[in-house]
């Protein structure tokens, strides 16, 4: 800590459960005492009184399911009766802002906000303008669990983006290992609407399994629906957690959890993968599996599609399913599709969450064309991430066919500028 500055609980009055001035809640008179080895003689742990935990345990007994590591902080609420003193400034909220300002200065460029919507509010709102005051560039990302307080966090807090766990995440996860319906991603976009675009969406982060483990899908090359939903359907930003995009599968027995599916980033510990990749300074994939090295450049492509396509880093979005759900040829249960548009090009994408593959044939309204100012006709199309080119039917009266391999993914480009296509003699 920078010299004058006074730890956390330093001027508490122990003798109090909760007081405005306190950094900590006190269970007083009480011993810590969890349900785990605190150690033996000089070198136990010993903690008087106790403090609350930082998942709200109130209680001098945390069980070694709660956050028995972390100390919860005092913000000036009071947990017996809910009541607020955010007046004068708490000193735990200066403290705070000293801290961040102090990593700013490091030159962190973001803050990532652990359980926030476990802090007040009212915090937020006065610290990150307090600190974006001094350092304009630096980013606020929340983790959050209700979806009911996205846009409270958002509009009045003040944050930048919010990690969309509760929402498009578990709904993905929901369709890869729990029999969800893929039509359910409709209701994650509605359920964002408005606010997408300051969405953080992921598909791995330290606490959950990852998407290769035997816990989720068993196999990281199945990931290129998942990934291209997550990547394409908001001009929000995605997020690729270490090792992901070699497909690491977590198999090792590490950490407080062992082994399930997860990695863990509190114990000192390596990922195999990131190690091969790393190959002691010299990155050049020499180390890497050949299913390695193929995941990597799928990734390199569909992320690489993100931030050069206009259409998918600043377009409109159209969702299709609407007019698919009786299409013979296109599962929802199973199969999505949707458009993004931007200024005269328009992407046709569509994922297949299958084990088998689909010959589909997707239905586009005239509202789409007429929304989106897209042509009708015989038009030239890319698709992106083969680089397959074809002369397709774009038309309102026909639909637009493509096929797509066993959990993979197709992103169709068309520039809007009709074929002129030369009759054939007879």
């Amino acid at each position: 800590k920078p010299a004058g500055v006074k730890d956390f609980g330093e001027d508490d009055n122990t003798d109090m459960f909760f007081s405005p001035n306190n950094n900590y809640y006190y269970m007083t008179r009480q011993l810590f005492a969890p349900s785990i080895d605190l150690g033996t003689g000089k070198k136990a742990y010993v903690e008087f009184p106790a403090k609350a935990t930082g998942d709200d345990c109130f209680s001098a007994f945390p069980t070694v399911n709660n956050w028995y590591e972390t100390a919860k902080l005092n913000y000036g609420r009071d947990p017996g009766n809910w009541s607020t003193h955010y007046q004068p400034i708490p000193d735990t909220w200066m403290k705070m802002l000293n801290i961040l300002r102090f990593w700013a200065s490091k030159g962190v460029d973001a803050f990532r906000c652990d359980m926030a919507h476990m802090v007040p509010l009212e915090f937020w709102q006065w610290a990150i303008p307090n600190v974006k005051d001094r350092y304009p560039r630096i980013k606020f990302i929340a983790e959050l669990y209700d979806v009911k307080i996205y846009r409270d966090f958002i509009e009045k807090g003040g944050f930048d983006y919010l990690y969309d766990k509760v929402n498009l995440y578990d709904t993905l996860r929901g369709i890869q290992c729990s029999n969800y319906s893929a039509a359910t991603i409709t209701n994650c976009w509605q359920t964002v609407e408005g606010i997408s675009d300051k969405m953080l969406n992921f598909l791995e982060n330290h606490d959950e399994q990852r998407f290769g483990s035997k816990f989720y899908a068993g196999d990281p090359a199945k990931v290129i629906p998942s990934l291209v939903i997550s990547s394409m359907i908001s001009t929000g930003p995605m997020m690729i957690y270490a090792g992901q995009e070699l497909g690491e599968q977590a198999t090792d027995t590490e950490g407080f959890s062992g082994y399930d599916g997860r990695t863990t980033i509190f114990d000192y510990w390596s990922v195999a993968t990131l190690r091969r990749w790393y190959n002691h300074g010299n990155p050049d994939g020499s180390q890497l599996t050949p299913r390695e090295r193929w995941l990597r450049n799928k990734y390199c492509t569909i992320l690489g599609l993100c931030n050069r396509e206009r259409a998918i880093s600043n377009g409109r979005f159209f969702d299709l399913m609407y007019v698919n759900y009786h299409n013979p040829t296109l599962n929802p249960h199973r199969q999505y599709a949707f458009i993004r548009s931007y200024d005269g090009e328009t992407l046709i994408i569509a994922v297949n969450f299958s084990a088998d593959s689909c010959d589909l044939a997707i239905n586009i309204p005239r509202h789409a064309f007429d929304m989106l100012n897209i042509p009708e006709g015989e038009v030239f199309a890319t698709e992106l991430i083969t680089r397959q080119q074809d002369i397709k039917e774009l038309r309102a009266t026909k639909p637009f066919r493509t096929m797509i391999p066993p959990y993979d993914a197709v992103v169709w480009k068309i520039r809007h500028r009709q074929v002129k296509r030369i009759p054939s003699r007879s």
